[in-house]
Order: C-alpha cells, then structure tokens, then sequence
C-alpha cells in the first residue's frame, strides 16, 4: 500500500538479483501520491479500520550517554541521547548509520529524511533546505565523508544563512559504501579486490580535513574521536545558533 511512495525498487542493478522489490505474489495498490494530502489521507485510513482508537506513542526513553571510544554504536547513542524536541534528522550516514534507528526510536520525537534513490551527497543540501524551511526546528545532518565530498560547499550557504544544521561528519577515511557495492555486484570481498580497486575507494592517502573544510566556508567545526567529545560537542551546537560541524573520527565497518 503507496501513501505518498512510488513502488520500491533497487537503487542499482545487481547481477542475478531481481531490481523490483515487490515480492512475487504481491499486489502494489496507490492509497494517496505525492500530489495529495497523505497525512489526511491516512487519518480517514484510520478512522475507517480502527474508528475512536488513539495512537500509541512510544515511550520516551532515550539511550544513556556513551563515554569511550567512539564508533559507529557509541556515535549512534550519542545522537539518541542528545537529540533535541522536535528535531529533523536528515540521514546520509550510509554504512555508519546502521545503529541509528534503535538508538533514536526512543528518543525526544522527531522527523527523519532519509536517502533517495541512492542519491550521492544529498545530505547536506537536504539539512540545509530544512532548515531555511523550518527555522525554528533544529536540523542533524548525519553525514557520511566520502558523500560529502560532492556538495561541501551547502557549507558555505549555511554560514551565509545562519542555519541551525548541527552536521556530524563521519570520517572513516573511506567510501565504504562503494566497497559494499564492489560485493554486491559479484566483485568479492572488498578485501579481493585488486590494489587499483582498493585505493579509488581510500580517502586516508592523505586523510581529507573536513573540519578545516568547514572552518573555511566559515561553519564553526571541531574534530571528535571519543564518544565523551562528541556528547559534549552535539550539546554545544544545539545550545549555540546557526550552524557547526562535528568531525566524528570512527573506524570503518568494510
């Protein structure tokens, strides 16, 4: 059932493996498309099949504040526990957003936009049109390194427009997304690939500064390497106005 969504397919095509996701034996109906009032929509839907009943909310019980190392699970807390009233999430986190949904299903609510047709570097573009369309809501751009490297410059407007985006920066030194990729097209193990394979996907020879990045478009940015700092940073940014980056240094996952 479509609500506002197009029938799902894959982001890319992969050798052996069917691109419509819609299992065999399904039926795809549309209940409301983009150009029509989903939300209205849904709650005639509700009131049909379930008149008088209330929603049930999910309890706030957000996760402790982590301390230690920090990796993809600890960066992943910090953003649950941190994450402030009536936020909007805007995720391109890719391979480093894999704890995010547990972590923040508890958390104080908020809106998440998620990643579009396996769309590269949406993310901070995305955080930034956010926040010029609700300026009173804080923005968390989740942003992986590698995609960031092709709209760096939403950094720039963001400055000029004083927006509230908090962008941690996920720096593993890799595309590790593409190496997943190189897997799922039949390539092997990234570890298989040849060493020509293996160097297009690496981003530590030399490791690319993102917060000197930031500090030149002029977005106030710090680098993080311990959950400790990355707590204390995301509080900090969401007390201060207009926009900061988190350089969040983490080991990759693939």
């Amino acid at each position: 059932m479509l609500a506002g969504a197009r029938s799902p397919v894959s982001f890319f095509a992969y050798p052996g493996l069917p691109s419509d996701l819609v299992p065999d034996g399904a039926s795809v109906y549309t209940l409301a498309d983009a150009t029509e009032d989903i939300t209205a929509t849904l709650e005639a839907l509700a009131d049909r099949v379930a008149p008088g009943t209330a929603p049930q909310l999910a309890d706030l019980a957000p996760p402790a504040a982590p301390t230690g190392a920090l990796d993809v699970n600890t960066l992943a807390a910090a953003v649950g526990a941190t994450l402030p009233e009536n936020a909007i999430v805007v995720d391109e986190a890719q391979t480093s957003s894999l704890g995010l949904p547990a972590a923040t299903a508890n958390a104080a609510r908020h809106d998440w936009i998620t990643e579009t047709g396996g769309a590269i570097g949406q993310g901070l573009p995305t955080a930034l049109g956010a926040a010029i369309a609700a300026p009173d809501r804080q923005v968390l751009c989740v942003q992986a390194d590698g995609s960031s490297l092709y709209t760096h410059q939403a950094l720039w407007t963001m400055a000029r427009e004083q927006a509230n985006v908090t962008t941690i920066l996920i720096n593993n030194d890799a595309y590790a997304i593409l190496r997943l990729e190189l897997q799922r097209v039949g390539a092997g193990p990234a570890g298989a690939a040849g060493p020509a394979a293996r160097r297009m996907l690496d981003l530590s020879n030399p490791s690319i500064n993102h917060t000197a990045i930031a500090q030149g478009f002029g977005v106030d940015a710090v680098r993080v390497s311990t959950a400790d700092e990355l707590v204390a940073a995301l509080r900090r940014a969401y007390d201060e106005p207009g926009p900061h980056l988190i350089e969040a240094a983490v080991p990759a996952l693939l």
